[in-house]
């Protein structure tokens, strides 16, 4: 029983992929989980963290990125979606020096082009763009879930922005987590993923939904020593439900994120910034207990 963590929000230059990433370490080698990281974004950030240049290339050349498998599996073609899935990625180890339990679909530069492709060939069967749009979302979210049963959590790295894989990444999700940067712009930025996340028309109607019950987190990010950084942190939870925990901007965190290739330990690639990781990892753990909690009440309902 996957748990699905979309990791979004409209605004770029928040981390999104450096949080997907961080993630990834965190929960596989502080969780032991077996983590699938898909990355829709394409700038392909999270994509090059994990494989290094050479081996996302090596991805795109093959036809093995997340592009070709929408592609190549929209229409039903019976192609096994295993694939499209590199293991052990990174660089970084499980106490036992042995790989961390992360694989991932690679991102590719050509997405939104396929995404245009794909809309092209829905809209030979219906000329009502919101039908042809629901189409093309449904059948990429359904592509998403085959990987449900191989992995405890999948993790969905979000472009910036409104792509078909985006809202179908948000719809899927159990949880949305949503970095941001704490000034204006992002709170503004925040309020509007937050409404598409709740499918809310004004904040008055997302305020009507008990913080508690919503399926986003809020995740500061870039956070300097300031009382401005921290009041507007304050300033959003009033309104969003936001996680403790922040990530502070460190060397650490900054240097973790060039791919070296050489295993070594989640302590040494994050270095002063190991203890940002693990606060991460423990409150998000309590968030996956709660929808796991939540999924099997369900199952047990039915």
């Amino acid at each position: 029983m996957a748990v699905f963590l979309a990791v979004a929000n409209r605004k770029g230059g928040v981390g999104k992929s450096t949080v997907s990433v961080m993630l990834a370490h965190a929960l596989s080698v502080h969780g032991g989980k077996r983590v699938l990281l898909i990355d829709l974004d394409s700038q392909c950030n999270a994509s090059l963290i994990l494989m290094g240049g050479q081996g996302w290339n090596e991805a795109r050349k093959a036809g093995k990125t997340i592009a070709d498998y929408f592609y190549d599996l929209f229409d039903g073609i019976p192609a096994n979606a295993r694939d499209y899935v590199f293991k052990n990625a990174g660089d970084v180890t499980l106490a036992n020096g042995k790989p961390a339990p992360i694989s991932i679909v690679p991102g590719s530069l050509l997405l939104e082009d396929i995404q245009g492709e794909l809309y092209l060939k829905q809209a030979s069967q219906s000329n009502v763009p919101e039908v042809v749009a629901n189409r093309v979302r449904g059948r990429m979210e359904s592509l998403v879930r085959r990987f449900e049963g191989e992995y405890d959590v999948v993790i969905l790295d979000c472009a910036p922005g409104l792509s078909f894989a985006a809202l179908a990444a948000l719809k899927t999700a159990d949880k949305v987590i949503v970095p941001f940067r704490p000034d204006y712009v992002s709170q503004l930025a925040v309020d509007r993923v937050a409404m598409l996340i709740e499918d809310t028309r004004n904040l008055d109607d997302l305020a009507s939904i008990p913080t508690e019950e919503r399926r986003y987190a809020c995740l500061a990010n870039y956070v300097r020593n300031d009382d401005r950084d921290y009041m507007m942190i304050e300033e959003i939870s009033l309104v969003h439900p936001v996680l403790e925990t922040f990530l502070p901007q460190r060397n650490g965190i900054a240097n973790a994120f060039d791919y070296i290739g050489q295993p070594r330990s989640i302590e040494t690639k994050y270095s002063d910034a190991a203890g940002d990781v693990k606060e991460l990892y423990q409150e998000i753990t309590k968030l996956i207990d709660t929808v796991i909690a939540a999924k099997k009440t369900k199952v047990s309902a039915a």
